[in-house]
């Protein structure tokens, strides 16, 4: 006759169990795009942390480690379950930042540069445009269901990095490295054609200056600079995005996990 364990026993394996489950969806879901933003309150992510993290115990409790009898190895279990995490959660936020990075290109281009504001997306000031075009970023990929690729990858991380065998240094820095390499490609591709009309621009203001040299060229070229920057935003705006979006899809669905 088979014997059922008290729940006094139960009890410490399954708080364990969803301890790491919570602890590397809950520093994931601080940093993932969408979910993690500045803008939300910390109760908000910790509510969405244990729930998610409730969903998705009852799937993962076969594969998670029982509590072990020592507590420094309980710790590195732990901390280790924090770095993947940590991990997940930098390289989709790297992927998604690309959009605000083109737009700070943008808006010194554009002439933007002294119009700055604090933008908690890179902690420091940026341009109003960076925090514009980063808000749009977030309204995008919930729009089209991208934030979800992030926390599915969390899911099927457990497949690949198993709970309590910590985090593979070497595979994270590399993740890490190519990734910010994509990011910053992409974003100079999205300010490409900016980077052109702005060099364009230049030249024939230095052609204006040689052939009139009373003129104020710094007085007339700073509105002429705004508006055609402006104009030239709003023809491309729609490429830009959706070029980001298809991007950032495919760079997204290369996660670990899925």
């Amino acid at each position: 006759m088979a014997t059922v364990s008290p729940l006094s026993d139960l009890l410490p394996a399954f708080t364990f169990s969803y301890l790491l489950v919570v602890c590397r969806i809950g520093v994931a879901v601080a940093l993932l795009p969408g979910l993690g933003e500045a803008e939300l309150p910390a109760s908000t992510k910790v509510a969405v942390a244990l729930a998610v993290s409730a969903l998705l115990w009852p799937t993962l409790e076969s594969r998670l480690p029982p509590p072990p009898a020592e507590p420094a190895l309980a710790a590195w279990q732990v901390t280790g379950e924090c770095l993947i995490g940590l991990w997940l959660g930098l390289l989709a936020r790297t992927i998604a930042v690309s959009f605000a990075m083109a737009a700070q290109y943008l808006g010194l281009l554009l002439g933007l540069s002294s119009a700055v504001l604090f933008d908690p997306s890179f902690g420091s000031a940026g341009t109003a445009l960076t925090r514009l075009m980063g808000l749009g970023a977030v309204m995008v990929l919930f729009a089209s269901g991208l934030h979800v690729l992030p926390i599915a990858a969390l899911a099927g991380s457990y497949r690949v990095f198993p709970a309590g065998a910590g985090l593979p240094s070497e595979v994270a820095a590399d993740s890490v490295v190519a990734a910010v390499a994509a990011s910053i490609a992409l974003a100079f591709a999205l300010a490409g054609p900016f980077v052109i009309a702005a060099v364009v621009f230049q030249l024939a203001l230095g052609l204006l200056s040689r052939l009139v040299p009373q003129m104020q060229v710094f007085f007339v070229a700073l509105p002429l600079q705004l508006v055609a920057g402006l104009a030239l935003l709003s023809a491309l705006a729609g490429t830009m995005t959706s070029v980001w979006l298809d991007a950032v899809r495919a760079l997204l669905n290369g996660l670990p996990g899925l």
